[in-house]
C-alpha cells in the first residue's frame, strides 16, 4: 500500500475528495450496467477504495452512499433498457444473440426468487448486470422494482466496501510489526485462488463445450482415417465415458505443449529465467519468524511420509475391494512417477537458487508427486461423484500442490520456472495414466469411504509430520551468513558509519533507525541489561501470536511480534517497563551484513519505545513510536561500565551507540 503509484493516487485523492466520490460511483454504475458489468472489476476495485477510506484519504459514508447510488442508477438504466427493448428485441441484440444463456440464466432465477430475485443477483456475479434487465423485460412496476433495488444496492456498497475498509483501518497498526508476515500469507492466499480458479474455469469450459468438441474431433477422425483411428479408440460416442476421455485427451495436449517449452526455454537460456530470480529475491524479501515455521510445515505436506501414507491406505482399500485394475494404475501412477522424476533430475542439470541446499533441484520430486498422488486419485474418483461435484477432487488437488509449491518457493528451494515444470510435468504423467485408465475400466465402485480413507489419513499424517519435519528442515534455507570482513579498530574508528543507518523497508514509516551496534558476545551486554531491569524475551511462535486476541491475558504477558532485518531474525530482543501503564521499551539486535576480521560477530539493533494498541478492537499489538531517544538513554545508562562510544551517523542524523563486548 505504500508504492510511489499508490502513494501519488492517495495524495490526488486527498486534494480532491468530491471527485473520488465520484471515481467510486462510475465504479458501482459501470458494474451494474447490462453487458458492461461484465468486464467491470468492482470487487477489487471497491476493495481498493475501502482500503483508502480505512486509511483516513476518502469520507467512510461518503464513499458508501457513492456507491450505493452508483449501484442503484446503473441498476435503473439496466431496467429502463430491457423494458424498453422487451424480450424479443432485447434478445437480438449482440452479445445476447451470441450468448442467449447470459439471460436465460437470470430469467431463471427471476422467474424462480421474484423480487427476492433483485436482493440475490446484486451478490452473484454471474448474472447481476442482467436480472435489472430482465425486471424491466417482464414489466415488473416501478415502483416494485424501485424499493427492493436500493435496498440491495445500499447493502452490496457496504459489503464490498467493507473488507477493504477493515484491511485499511488495521493496517498501519498490523503493517508496522508484521507487515512481511502480512505479505507471505496474502501471497499463499493469492495462489491459492488463481489456482482453484483455473482449475473451476477450465472444468466448467470443458463441461460446457464438451460434446461440442467431441463432435469436432469426430469429425477430423473421418476427415483423417490412418490418424484417427487412434483418437475412435478414446471417443466412441456410443461410450459415455467420452466426453471425459476427449476433456483428458485435450488437456494432455496443451499441458504437454506447455511442459515442452518450458523445458526448451530453459535448456535454451542455459539456466533459470529472468522472473525465477525477481521472484526469488521478492521472497527472500518476505521472510520473517513466524511464515518461516508456517511455511515450513507446508512445504513437508508433499514429504513421503505425507504422501506415501495416504498412497499406501488407498492402495490398500483397492486391493482390499479387489480393484485390480484401479490398484495397478494407481501403483504405476506413483513408481513411475518417481523414477521418470528421479530420472529428469538425472540428466537436466539446472542451477539452483542461491538459498537452496544440495538436493533442491529441477524438477522437484515433491510438487512433482502431490501433483500425481492428488490429481490422479482425482481421476480414479471424480466420475463417482454426481454433476459439478466432480470438480471438487481436482479443486483440492489444485490447492494442496499450490499450498506445497508456493510454501518452497518462499523457502527459496526452488526456482519458480523449477516448480511450474513439475507440476506440469506431473500433470503430463498423471493424464497419460488417467486417459489408459479411463480407456480400459468402466465399472464404477462406491467411492466415499475410499476417498475418507485417503484425505483423512493425508490430514492425520501431515498434522504428524509437520511439526518435526519443519525443525529439520529450517536450518537449511537459513540466511546466508555475511563474507565481507571489517578490521576491528576500523570499525571502532569510522567504519561503523558505513553499516546501515536504518531499516531497509519500503515504508518509511518501518525503516527504525539502527542506533545500536555491538563487537563481540551479546551475552555480556544481555547480562548488564537483565540487572538493569530488562528482561528477555524469547521470539513469538503462533500460539503466542494468536494469544494477542485474548483479552483475559496481562498486557504485560502480551508478546512483541518479532521484525527481521535483511531476512535476518531477531538475535536477542530485550524489553523494559515504560514510564507509564501501556508504556514499553524495547532493544532489538540483529546480526550485521559483516564481521570483524578476527572473526567476532558484529551486531546491529534499535531502540524503541512502544505503544499499546488495539487495531479494530481485535487483538493487542505492541507498537513503536516514532524514535525519541528515550529507550537508547536506558540502554546507554544500563551499559556505562562497557568500552562504548557515541556519534552520529551521516545518513540520518541518528545518535549510534557502540559497544565492545570483549578484547
Amino acid at each position: 500500500m505504500n508504492s510511489a503509484w499508490l502513494e501519488t493516487i492517495t495524495e490526488w485523492i486527498g486534494t480532491h475528495p468530491i471527485a473520488a466520490g465520484a471515481l467510486i460511483f462510475l465504479i458501482a454504475f459501470c458494474d451494474a450496467l447490462v453487458i458492461v458489468g461484465i468486464v467491470v472489476p468492482a470487487l477489487p476495485l471497491l476493495f481498493a477504495a475501502g482500503a483508502l477510506i480505512g486509511l483516513g484519504h476518502v469520507n467512510g459514508p461518503y464513499a458508501l452512499v457513492c456507491a450505493a447510488a452508483g449501484a442503484f442508477a446503473g441498476d435503473g438504466l439496466s431496467y429502463w433498457f430491457g423494458r424498453h427493448l422487451g424480450p424479443q428485441r432485447l434478445r437480438a441484440h449482440w452479445p445476447f444473440l451470441r450468448y442467449p444463456q447470459w439471460l436465460d440464466r437470470g430469467e431463471t432465477m427471476f422467474r424462480r426468487h421474484g423480487v427476492k430475485s433483485i436482493l440475490i443477483a446484486r451478490f452473484v456475479g454471474a448474472v447481476r448486470p442482467f436480472v435489472p434487465a430482465i425486471a424491466g423485460m417482464l414489466h415488473m412496476p416501478v415502483k416494485r422494482y424501485a424499493i427492493p433495488s436500493a435496498f440491495a444496492a445500499l447493502l452490496w456498497a457496504g459489503l464490498f466496501l467493507a473488507p477493504g475498509w477493515v484491511l485499511g483501518a488495521s493496517y498501519d497498526a498490523v503493517a508496522a510489526v508484521a507487515d512481511r508476515l502480512a505479505l507471505a500469507l496474502g501471497g499463499l492466499a493469492v495462489a491459492v485462488a488463481l489456482v482453484w480458479a483455473i482449475v473451476l474455469y477450465s472444468w466448467r469450459w470443458f463441461a460446457q463445450n464438451a460434446d461440442v468438441s467431441l463432435a469436432r474431433l469426430l469429425a477430423w477422425t473421418r476427415r483423417h482415417p490412418k490418424l484417427g483411428r487412434y483418437a475412435r479408440a478414446l471417443v466412441d460416442p456410443n461410450r459415455p465415458e467420452s466426453a471425459s476421455l476427449a476433456m483428458l485427451a485435450v488437456s494432455l495436449l496443451a499441458i504437454s505443449w506447455g511442459c515442452f517449452a518450458l523445458l526448451a526455454t530453459l535448456l535454451a537460456s542455459g539456466g533459470p529465467l529472468a522472473i525465477d530470480h525477481h521472484i526469488n529475491a521478492v521472497m527472500y524479501g518476505l521472510r520473517n519468524p513466524l511464515a518461516d515455521g508456517l511455511m515450513a510445515g507446508l512445504a513437508s505436506l508433499g514429504d513421503m511420509q505425507v504422501l506415501g501414507s495416504a498412497a499406501a491406505v488407498a492402495l490398500a482399500y483397492l486391493l482390499w475391494r479387489r480393484r485390480w485394475m484401479a490398484a495397478a494404475h494407481w501403483l504405476a501412477a506413483l513408481v513411475f512417477g518417481l523414477a521418470l522424476t528421479a530420472l529428469l533430475e538425472a540428466v537436466i542439470d539446472m542451477p539452483r537458487p542461491p538459498t537452496a541446499p544440495a538436493g533442491f533441484g529441477f524438477p522437484s520430486v515433491t510438487v512433482t508427486m502431490t501433483t500425481i498422488v492428488f490429481g490422479f486419485f482425482a481421476v480414479l474418483i471424480a466420475r463417482e461423484l454426481p454433476g459439478r461435484k466432480r470438480v471438487w477432487p481436482y479443486l483440492l488437488a489444485g490447492v494442496i500442490t499450490a499450498v506445497v509449491a508456493f510454501a518452497r518457493l518462499y523457502l527459496g528451494a526452488h526456482w519458480f520456472s523449477d516448480l511450474v515444470g513439475s507440476a506440469l510435468f506431473g500433470l503430463v504423467w498423471l493424464l497419460i495414466l488417467g486417459i489408459a485408465y479411463r480407456s480400459h475400466v468402466a465399472r464404477s465402485f462406491w467411492m466415499r469411504p475410499l476417498a475418507a480413507v485417503f484425505y483423512i489419513t493425508f490430514i492425520a499424517a501431515g498434522l504428524w509430520h509437520a511439526p518435526g519435519a519443519a525443525d529439520r528442515l529450517l536450518p537449511l534455507f537459513e540466511p546466508a551468513a555475511p563474507t565481507t570482513y571489517v578490521e576491528r579498530g576500523s570499525w571502532w574508528r569510522d567504519g561503523w558509519t558505513n553499516l546501515p543507518a536504518q531499516r531497509n523497508e519500503n515504508d518509511p514509516r518501518r525503516r527504525w533507525p539502527l542506533d545500536v551496534q555491538v563487537a563481540g558476545s551479546l551475552a555480556p551486554l544481555q547480562a548488564a541489561l537483565e540487572a538493569a531491569g530488562w528482561q528477555v524475551q524469547p521470539q513469538a511462535d503462533w500460539a503466542a501470536t494468536l494469544n494477542l486476541l485474548d483479552d483475559d491475558t496481562p498486557i504485560g504477558e502480551q508478546v512483541v511480534l518479532p521484525a527481521t532485518l535483511d531476512a535476518h531474525a531477531e538475535s536477542l530482543l530485550m524489553l523494559h517497563p515504560g514510564r507509564i501503564p501501556h508504556e514499553r521499551y524495547a532493544l532489538r539486535l540483529w546480526s550485521a551484513p559483516v564481521l570483524l576480521e578476527d572473526g567476532a560477530p558484529l551486531w546491529l539493533g534499535t531502540t524503541q519505545t512502544l505503544h499499546l494498541a488495539k487495531p479494530l478492537g481485535a487483538a493487542v499489538l505492541w507498537l513503536p513510536r516514532p524514535h525519541d531517544g528515550e529507550a537508547h538513554a536506558l540502554v546507554t545508562a544500563a551499559l556505562e561500565g562497557f568500552d562504548m562510544q557515541e556519534g552520529l551517523h551521516p545518513n540520518n542524523g541518528v545518535n549510534v551507540l557502540r559497544v565492545r563486548t570483549g578484547p
